[in-house]
């Protein structure tokens, strides 16, 4: 059916005027019933989060998102609009999205009144209904809902009386859209307090004028738990206006944090051509994240991003790609080395107690790394009981005996592979503990660096990074060493 451009046009179609919420609650359950998605690119809020985000729709409510940095709640806001109508009539010319039918403008309703049924109509798209704005102290009334407009009123030879010199804020530009306030802890609370009558009774009142505008906004806040104490909060009769307060929350298993990590992450397709990397590494990636989350040194009421395993692995990429170049080779493979890499994509990340303060954040990277190298090493070689005792039955006993006839092995980051891998393949004992687990041939090399990486994390091995080299050695030796040079 061809969209209508004029009102009369519009009344023959069968429209008929619908709320916003209301529009959203029927595509959301004709999505729903057709066995669709609902928002689709979220991961592991299945029967979490968007199940709570439905009953909320359903029950056309203002949400309030409440959950710590990196959990995808504006993500969650900005993919409600996909339960919009594709597109909307407005009246052509209004500022306030008017509907051609129930106009709410002084402009609208003048429009309609004149023209009647010729009164000229536009189509927006749903893309277009969606508006965010990010709370800051900055913000003022005037921004949100409205002010006399002096030079409107000079301009049109009109007197502050007249409604025509009111200049609309976002809020009222809004009409019949998705409305989201990011972080609106961050809100002072006299701004907050205007906007109790738009979530209550669905009107506002600019500077004194008696004109109600009875709006009608889908409202989403998101906010961030720890902005209650820090920076501010949601004054308490504005929340109880809000109707539904959904908690979001990290990923809580690897392979789901893995898909959310590769569908964020941007990756040239150059990059993705030259480097490949295996799932270990990609297991060991998350792992640094979930292992962040746990850290005595860092804040848990600050949280960690999910934005720190996108940037690592961009960077680990980019590591890879780097070594490559330097040493002319068109393809290569992600190694443990150039986690070394991805440290400045984790100490951005972190919010440290006192604790890691003393530490230092680059040592409580290096920590977070290593612990997510030891955690996947002992998920995939499932015997660590083995490990320390010096029986003939060890599988690492080899490696051991290897180390402690004073023999070291020094990896230089930016080595080229065939020279990095023949360093691996001079240490005994490596087949014997891969062989079994029917490791790719591809990755074999990798899954060496795990195990000597993981050894040294767990004591049996010394490691020591100096000037873009990863040393090992037996700590034993090491120790004897040191004090020959004392």
């Amino acid at each position: 059916m061809a969209l209508a451009t004029t009102l009369g046009e519009l009344k023959k179609q069968g429209y008929q005027p619908k709320s916003i919420k209301q529009e959203l609650r029927d595509n959301l359950i004709s999505r729903i019933e057709n066995r669709q998605p609902v928002f689709e690119g979220i991961y592991g809020f299945d029967d979490t989060v968007i199940p709570d985000m439905e009953r909320a729709i359903l029950s056309k409510h203002n949400i309030l998102l409440l959950g710590l940095r990196g959990q995808a709640k504006t993500r969650l806001a900005r993919l409600m609009v996909e339960l919009l109508d594709e597109y909307m009539p407005i009246i052509e010319g209004s500022e306030l999205n008017d509907d051609p039918m129930a106009p709410l403008s002084a402009f609208g309703k003048k429009l309609v009144e004149q023209l009647h049924d010729e009164t000229p109509v536009k189509w927006i798209h749903r893309s277009e209904r969606y508006v965010e704005k990010l709370a800051t102290p900055d913000v003022s009334v005037a921004d949100l809902i409205g002010d006399v407009d002096p030079i409107k009123a000079a301009t049109l030879k009109l007197p502050y009386s007249d409604e025509r010199v009111i200049h609309f804020g976002l809020i009222p530009r809004s009409h019949r859209c998705i409305f989201v306030i990011n972080e609106i802890p961050d809100l002072q609370a006299r701004i907050q307090v205007s906007l109790f009558n738009i979530l209550q009774e669905g009107d506002i009142q600019i500077r004194g004028f008696k004109t109600r505008l009875p709006l009608d906004i889908e409202f989403v806040f998101t906010a961030n738990p720890e902005d209650y104490t820090n920076r501010g909060s949601i004054i308490t009769p504005l929340k109880d206006r809000i109707e539904s307060q959904i908690l979001t929350h990290y990923p809580e298993a690897i392979e789901v944090a893995k898909m959310i990590t590769r569908q964020e992450a941007t990756i040239a397709q150059r990059q993705l051509d030259m480097v490949h990397i295996p799932e270990v590494v990609y297991n060991i990636l998350e792992r640094i994240s979930f292992a962040a989350r746990k850290s005595e040194f860092i804040d848990e009421k600050s949280g960690v991003s999910a934005r720190l395993s996108i940037t690592a692995l961009e960077n680990l990429y980019s590591t890879a790609e780097r070594r490559a170049l330097i040493n002319g080779e068109k393809k290569t493979i992600a190694r443990i080395a150039d986690f070394w890499g991805v440290i400045p994509a984790i100490t951005g990340k972190i919010e440290l107690v006192y604790e890691g303060e003393v530490e230092g954040q680059y040592n409580v990277a290096l920590q977070l790394v290593g612990q997510a190298i030891r955690e996947e090493f002992l998920e995939t070689f499932k015997h660590p009981e083995k490990i320390k005792k010096g029986k003939d039955t060890d599988p690492y006993g080899a490696i051991r005996a290897y180390f402690g006839d004073s023999n070291t092995v020094l990896l230089p980051n930016d080595l080229d592979d065939d020279s990095f891998n023949a360093i691996l393949d001079d240490i005994p004992g490596m087949d014997r503990i891969l062989d079994p687990f029917k490791i790719p041939k591809k990755e074999y090399h990798v899954y060496k660096e795990v195990v000597l990486h993981a050894l040294a994390d767990l004591d049996v091995l010394t490691k020591e990074l100096t000037q873009g080299k990863i040393g090992f050695s037996d700590p034993l030796g090491k120790m004897l060493n040191d004090l020959d040079e004392d």
